[in-house]
């Protein structure tokens, strides 16, 4: 490999990429493409071979690059042609093979192509760059070229060097004149600023004898902001003897060492100056780069941090680290089945209802609306005593009462089994922090599982003793029977409700088109009324309807409805709302139903199938009672409710308690002051805290990502401190370049006044000043008064009209004869140029990526 500084760069990627590839991730520097752009035969590929260090470009007169090369260096030992996916080991092939592709598309007639030709060379001593080899400019189509050849190739230029992160080599042979050089009008227009174009100056050897191109390479003559470099490529007679780069780079070194014009400045021409130049180019796009990486990687570090604390000096087999463990794991799992039980922490559910959510709602809406069921039985009773007339009222009222009492162990039995369920669900929710330790977690599920189990025995025995009480004495003289004395035709409500507002939440009212059409109301449900609202706030009251006399019926939703409905009417057949014998109310979903039935048996407002049930019941030949049995069974009736609502009154009450008490808070002190003891008879302490591999992995793969990660960025500091970056040039006065361009025939000639005298760009023989062709493509529409040539520097001999626009474009320009050789005179400042002695560009400090 021909270039040192890339070589140096190498280990500093490899570095980022193997601290990266640790972590998981890809350090993406998207190193900069490098494009040579420039007339034929200007020297364009030479220079990007001696960039690369290998011989493999083919080479000759004329247009020899006629498709765009985009040249893949991978940092990995063989060359590899994407078009053919062939891989080659031998660069005399990889020659042959380029070839052979650009006449297989372009013909072998100097025709040209957008098509690219792809070619890949892996090598351990090259970075993962992009090189374009781009065909020469031109203005004259010649073989089976298209007549509009300037164009297309432009538009080929364009597409590449355009890029933001593209550097532009232009390249201008010496024997050229460079005040009319189309590789830097080109660059120009795409970087303006001019921080990604450097000047390439090529055939300095093919000179006149006695000439030079100091001025030029000193950026005095023609400055741009990032200077110039001189090289000297291989001639085609070197190229034909098979003289390999190395010998050239040192012909090179030998000429400009020896040469008076250049021997001054010798450190900072050549082809080791180019490649150095752009490797600090690279060099400053890495440093570029690294403050985005260091801040990606250190957020990363940053969230590691508390939990590697732990794992930092961590020991597996460390008795006193298990033990720790233990005691924080057990004493983590009480609190957060507490706080799961009270609804607060971070084992709260958002999806669905949990814990002691769950069972809030089994004790305040489940259980009351089984024991309603059980208080509407009492009526199918009642009628049935009524229709035989069996029994004196004093004899059936006991009999009923007992009877429903005994009714109310299965919605109690049933209240308990849900709620275990719930705590069951509970344990294995808050176990789930102890997955980790595999062993720990199944011994504490089964041991608190297993004291719940006993709880529950302890509490069904507990509320069935409950309901034995009730039965051992009916207590007729408690002050909220209406006994017999205090009998009046009113009932008491199921449960007197403390608190005023039920329930609230937005119900869709269901009315036909006719009538106003379905709204969605804010609704509020009290003990007293159901009243809806325009909104949450409460400001506006569309209506209050008391529920005296309402109750509750199921409705069938429509076909095309997606809503769930339920309907309030008033049994007295009166109309509830407006003339409405009856409101439907429409729910999302089939459960929001249900609840709001529930808050309605909370409110004293039953479901219709009592009424369903009670006509079901009665015996199809039922007669018409005597006027004094009808009236005992409606005092029993009343009786019985008033009495089995007091009853359902302390079960609903006292069952909550009870579980409360024996089951819930018994399995918080369990957890709490028992467990731990539970699970050190259980066996022996090492195998119950034995890692799970899943954990010990995790463990293992954080302390390795914590520990890359810190890696990485000391990497980062060395490359930050090992590498210098080079501040952009100041710019420079660069209008020479738009000046230079070819004048538009719309506009008219100057006159004809002699040119102030100036050295020439290049000293040799030059071609002559511009024909003045039509404008180039892209040039622009409106030229500022300097756009035109520069002025001609006197030479011997007779004067050119640089704007003689008679003569023919596509003819040889005239030839200005030489002139003997002598010290110029002093060197005028270019018109716009400051005072001060023009910027000079002087080599970087050395670095160690030199």
């Amino acid at each position: 490999m021909g270039n040192r500084g890339m070589e140096d760069l190498i280990p500093l990627i490899n570095k980022l990429q193997d601290a990266f590839s640790s972590i998981g991730q890809s350090c993406n520097l998207d190193l900069p493409q490098i494009a040579v752009v420039g007339g034929q035969s200007a020297g364009k590929s030479s220079v990007l071979e001696n960039f690369v260090g290998r011989d493999f470009l083919p080479r000759g007169s004329g247009i020899v690059t006629r498709r765009p090369l985009i040249l893949q260096l991978v940092n990995n030992i063989a060359g590899e042609s994407a078009h053919c996916w062939k891989k080659f080991v031998d660069f005399e092939e990889v020659r042959m093979e380029i070839e052979a592709e650009t006449d297989r598309i372009t013909g072998s007639n100097k025709g040209i192509s957008p098509i690219p030709i792809n070619l890949r060379v892996y090598s351990p001593h090259v970075l993962n760059l992009t090189l374009i080899d781009l065909p020469g400019m031109t203005k004259v189509a010649v073989g089976d070229q298209p007549h509009d050849i300037e164009h297309q190739i432009r538009d080929m230029l364009m597409q590449f060097i355009t890029k933001e992160s593209c550097l532009i080599l232009a390249v201008t042979p010496a024997n050229t004149d460079l005040a009319n050089s189309d590789a830097l009008k080109i660059a120009k227009e795409v970087d303006p600023q001019g921080v990604r174009t450097i000047g390439v100056i090529t055939k300095l050897d093919l000179m006149d004898e006695g000439t030079d191109a100091k001025d030029i390479l000193e950026n005095k003559l023609l400055p741009l902001r990032r200077g110039y470099i001189g090289v000297v490529n291989r001639s085609q007679k070197d190229i034909d003897g098979k003289k390999d780069i190395r010998a050239a780079l040192a012909a090179e070194r030998k000429f400009f060492l020896s040469h008076p014009a250049y021997r001054h400045m010798a450190e900072r021409m050549g082809t080791p100056h180019l490649q150095k130049a752009l490797n600090q180019q690279l060099t400053n796009h890495i440093r570029d780069t690294l403050p985005g990486l260091r801040s990606k990687l250190q957020s990363q570090l940053l969230s590691l941090e508390k939990e590697v604390e732990e794992y930092k000096n961590f020991r597996p087999d460390d008795p006193t680290r298990k033990t720790k463990a233990l005691l924080q794991m057990v004493q983590q799992f009480g609190v957060d089945f507490e706080k799961c039980i009270e609804g607060s922490g971070d084992q709260v559910e958002t999806n669905e209802l949990s814990g002691g959510a769950k069972i809030n709602r089994i004790f305040h809406e489940r259980f009351p609306f089984e024991l309603v069921k059980v208080r509407a039985s009492a009526c199918i009773a009642i009628t049935n005593i009524g229709t035989t007339g069996l029994f004196t009222p004093d004899l059936a009222f006991e009999a009923i009462v007992k009877k429903q009492i005994v009714k109310l162990k299965t919605p109690c039995l049933k209240c308990i089994d849900l709620v275990i369920q719930e705590l069951i669900n509970t344990v294995r929710q808050c176990t789930n922090k102890l997955a980790s330790y595999p062993r720990l977690r199944e011994e504490t599920e089964r041991i608190v599982t297993t004291h719940i189990r006993e709880r529950e025995g302890k509490s069904k025995d507990q509320v069935l003793l409950l309901i034995d009480i009730e039965l051992s004495y009916i207590n007729t003289n408690h002050e909220d029977f209406i006994g017999f004395a205090k009998y009046v035709p009113l009932l008491p409500p199921l449960f007197p409700i403390q608190l005023t507002v039920i329930r609230k939440g937005w119900l869709t009212i269901n009315i036909s088109i006719m009538k106003g059409g379905s709204k969605e109301y804010w609704f509020v449900l009290t003990a007293e009324s159901l009243s809806w609202y325009k909104d949450e706030e409460e400001k506006e009251k569309k209506y209050m309807l008391p529920l005296d006399n309402l109750k509750i019926r199921d409705v069938e939703k429509g076909f095309m409805s997606t809503k769930h409905i339920f309907a309030i009417f008033n049994t007295e057949q009166r109309n509830v709302y407006k003339d409405l014998r009856q409101i439907e109310l429409a729910c999302d979903s089939q459960e929001d139903v249900d609840s709001w039935k529930a808050s309605f048996l909370r409110a004293g407002v039953y479901p219709e199938k009592d009424q369903v049930e009670n006509e079901e019941a009665a015996p199809a030949d039922t007669f018409s009672m005597d006027p004094q049995l009808e009236r005992q069974v409606e005092t029993i009736r009343n009786l019985v409710d008033s009495y089995i609502g007091i009853i359902n009154k302390s079960i609903r009450d006292l069952v909550p308690k009870t579980i409360m008490h024996l089951m819930i808070n018994s399995s918080k002190d369990f957890i709490h002051s028992e467990l731990l003891a539970y699970l050190y008879s259980c066996g022996d302490q090492n195998s119950l805290m034995e890692e799970s591999a899943d954990q010990a992995q995790r463990r293992d793969e954080m302390l390795r990502m914590y520990h890359a990660l810190k890696e990485a960025l000391n990497i980062i500091g060395d490359i930050s401190a090992n590498t210098i970056s080079t501040p952009v040039p100041p710019p420079v006065n660069d209008t020479w370049i738009q000046e230079a361009s070819p004048t538009p025939q719309r506009r008219p000639p100057p006159a004809a006044a002699p040119p102030p005298s100036r050295p020439p760009a290049v000293r040799g023989p030059t071609p002559g000043p511009p024909m003045n062709p039509a404008p180039a493509f892209g040039a622009p529409l409106n030229p500022s008064p300097a756009f035109g040539a520069p002025p001609i520097p006197s030479r011997p001999g007779q004067p050119i009209n640089a704007f003689n626009s008679h003569q023919d474009p596509f003819s040889a320009p005239p030839q200005i004869p030489s002139r003997p050789a002598r010290v110029p005179p002093g060197v005028p400042r270019p018109p716009g140029a400051p005072s001060h002695r023009p910027t000079i560009i002087r080599p970087a400090e050395p670095s160690l990526l030199d």
